[in-house]
């Protein structure tokens, strides 16, 4: 039987959440239709966006439906950066989700935008110096500041609270993607926007994703402030502020916020269960390949709980003399699934940006390995890894010294 490690790409969904999706799409009727059948559903629709906005700390009129975190990305930054236009700087950290970086790239591209990148430390973390310093250059030039809550793949947790505040203070908008942080973090965007500014500048729009949670895939959310504009990318009907058109998916909705209520309700308990099945498989990779590094922050010695710059379901190493990719291969010929990075990227081996962005070397970032948990694991999937990972890490390693052999000898 295959041990399911990578859950940051996604998890399986509960089955509470596959039974009311089951449920839901039996239900004839458009939310937006107002004979009796089209209001049962519309009265559906909006009992999931309260359920949704609730796990979020938001108010149901600002939860929009999207078909995932990527376009809800897509959204928040296209949308305000034309909203705001002709504003051209685009502030961006290094080691951003693609949904980001291609997004960024694209509106540089078509759009004349300015992309400014933001360094990371050797941990990840954004530095609020340099942040400070580009918000404070020029801020009626700036479109906005989107960036990562936590990591997608090393696991570190931004300090959001003072990004929010110095983005308010110099009145810049600012985007979070929280695909990664949802149903991990405690996430209150109300409380957030009121210590950090309000208006339209600081903490305006968050993204999450609902297969993240245990629910199903081709349905997550932009949490948009009642104060942001922003230009929508679909046309139509207008059925959410119109900020976004289009018939929404009932059943998706209904699965999403069954997930939504059970991550919220569990989250403290699980995340204690998961770091404590973190740290366990960290030290078993430790002991098991002493040269391995961990990426991102390290974790307390005898951590009972979530510690607090990391996600508690992530571990992410570097290999050093082997390729990830070769691990993932032979991992996965043990019976393991675990990844070298973001799904999105997923059959290009290509080196980690997110360690080049740390400034490791690209040897490291060719040796990465993003081990995750989730509320399906058990100390068994981490006692199979350990098991699996020293065979699979000598013959990695014997791959890789084969490899730059060859290519010394084609010099």
């Amino acid at each position: 039987m295959q041990v399911y490690l990578d859950h940051a790409a996604t998890t399986p969904m509960l089955p509470e959440a596959i039974a009311a999706y089951a449920e839901a799409m039996a239900v004839v009727g458009n939310p937006s239709s107002i004979h009796s059948q089209g209001q049962q559903a519309k009265r559906m629709l909006e009992e999931a966006r309260e359920s949704v906005a609730a796990s979020l700390g938001c108010d149901p009129i600002e939860v929009v439906f999207t078909s995932g975190g990527t376009e809800a990305i897509n959204l928040a930054i296209k949308g305000l950066y034309w909203a705001r236009k002709p504003r051209p700087r685009i502030l961006v950290p290094g080691g951003e989700h693609h949904a980001t970086i291609d997004t960024v790239e694209w509106l540089v591209g078509a759009e004349n935008a300015a992309a400014e990148w933001l360094p990371l430390d050797a941990e990840a973390r954004i530095r609020l110096d340099v942040a400070r310093a580009a918000l404070e250059n020029d801020p009626a030039s700036i479109a906005l500041l989107t960036l990562l809550w936590a990591n997608n793949e090393v696991g570190t947790i931004q300090s959001v609270a003072s990004l929010a505040a110095l983005a308010a203070e110099h009145g810049v908008p600012m985007h979070v993607d929280a695909v990664a942080a949802y149903g991990h973090l405690a996430i209150d965007f109300a409380e957030l926007r009121a210590h950090t500014g309000s208006g339209t500048a600081g903490l305006v729009a968050l993204s999450v994703s609902a297969h993240k949670i245990g629910g199903p895939v081709g349905i997550g959310a932009l949490v948009l402030s009642r104060q942001a504009s922003v230009v929508p990318l679909v046309h139509g009907g207008g059925q959410q502020r119109d900020v976004r058109s289009g018939t929404q998916d009932l059943a998706a909705a209904v699965s999403f916020a069954v997930a939504a209520q059970h991550a919220s309700a569990r989250r403290v308990q699980e995340s204690h269960r998961l770091a404590r099945l973190r740290d366990r498989l960290i030290a078993g990779v430790h002991a098991a390949v002493p040269d391995a590094r961990l990426s991102g922050p390290a974790v307390p010695e005898a951590a009972e709980g979530p510690a607090a710059e990391r996600l508690p379901m992530n571990a992410h190493f570097t290999f050093p003399g082997a390729q990830g990719d070769s691990l993932l291969f032979l991992l996965d010929a043990s019976g393991v699934s675990v990844s070298t990075g973001s799904a999105c990227q997923a059959g290009i081996p290509e080196p980690s940006h997110v360690v080049l962005a740390m400034g490791r070397s690209e040897a490291d970032a060719r040796g990465a390995l993003r081990i995750t948990l989730g509320h399906t694991t058990t100390d068994a999937d981490v006692d199979a890894f350990l098991a699996a990972l020293p065979a699979a890490y000598a013959q990695a390693s014997r791959a890789g010294l084969a490899d730059r052999t060859t290519r010394l000898g084609a010099r």
